[in-house]
């Protein structure tokens, strides 16, 4: 005779999955908000008919479709591509990703950064430290470099006011016409080859989209002036990987800091590690932290359990 099941917690039961995050920290950062909610790791799950609410990054594919009481699931991050095409997907069940004002710093701070560090010439001393040479170069002016920010969504738009702020003449450029003090905002298809050929240095933080996957093909990047600089910290899918590679080798895409490839991590034979004009990071350009998002993934908890609408809904055919 099957024993009976304990009572469920007031709020019901959310399930963890991740490869990359510690159970153990986001477990405890939620429990203190909500002391009356059940925390299972996805190993641990007895009976996927006990899941009310999935935080969740990169889950495999039917990882929901046992998940009959589903109310919420939470992305575990900012960019919710990976939840886009699934078939798993339960119908009417609210998705929503984090919107934590310390990862739109942490994301403003690595890209200012990686701008600075173009700006200041920084890759060109490297290359000339490795090979023992005293090679000045001028300083140029902020006011001089033309920065261009692809994507002017929640992260984007700090990120470009954080550097006009630093005297940049920032450009931006979105979907749809955003409007923000200091940055020359651009908007529409139309609009991006001139966006692109007006940029000193080029950041990229759009959403991975159907219509965005592949956006910066070949043709795009040479748009870009001689030597100009490269930043993605959104995602590798949005450029054509093996045009970015060349143009790099050849010098016309002058250096580039790319936090994010086509496939992670970057295998060990990929071209782009021996390029002396490339810094490569393991996609942390801005990671969710327990301590600050475990609050709005709470607030949502509490609105889904009362059938209210989430906050930072999104819709994963649109991929943003």
């Amino acid at each position: 005779m099957t024993p009976p099941r304990p009572p469920q917690p007031a709020l019901g039961t959310l399930a963890f999955y991740s490869e990359f995050d510690d159970f153990k920290v986001w477990k405890a950062a939620l429990q203190a908000q909500l002391p009356m909610l059940d925390i299972v790791h996805a190993s641990e799950i007895r009976d996927p008919a006990d899941i009310h609410y999935v935080l969740a990054w990169k889950p495999p594919e039917g990882f929901f479709d046992p998940m009959r009481n589903l109310r919420l699931i939470i992305n575990l991050g900012a960019g919710v591509d990976a939840l886009t095409g699934r078939r798993d997907l339960p119908d009417g069940v609210p998705i929503t990703r984090l919107s934590d004002p310390r990862m739109a710093q942490m994301m403003a701070g690595y890209v200012l950064f990686a701008v600075l560090r173009h700006a200041r010439d920084i890759p060109y001393f490297e290359q000339a430290q490795r090979q023992g040479k005293w090679a000045y170069r001028h300083p140029r002016s902020p006011e001089e470099i033309r920065v261009s920010v692809l994507g002017l969504g929640e992260l984007g738009a700090q990120a470009a006011g954080e550097l006009q702020r630093q005297g940049f003449a920032v450009s931006g450029w979105s979907r749809t016409p955003r409007d923000i003090a200091g940055v020359r905002c651009h908007a529409g298809p139309d609009t991006l080859e001139t966006v692109l050929s007006q940029a000193d240095i080029l950041v990229v933080m759009l959403p991975l989209t159907p219509e965005t996957r592949g956006l910066l093909n070949r043709q795009k990047l040479l748009k870009l002036p001689h030597g100009a600089a490269l930043i993605n910290v959104a995602r590798g899918a949005l450029i054509d990987q093996a045009a970015m590679t060349e143009l790099l080798q050849s010098g016309h895409i002058g250096s580039a800091t790319l936090d994010v490839f086509e496939h992670e991590p970057l295998p060990a034979s990929d071209p782009l590690w021996l390029l002396d004009n490339v810094l490569i990071t393991p996609h942390l350009a801005s990671v969710a932290i327990p301590s600050s998002a475990a609050a709005q993934i709470a607030q949502n908890i509490i609105r889904a359990s009362r059938g209210e609408t989430p906050a930072h809904q999104v819709t994963p055919a649109r991929g943003y």
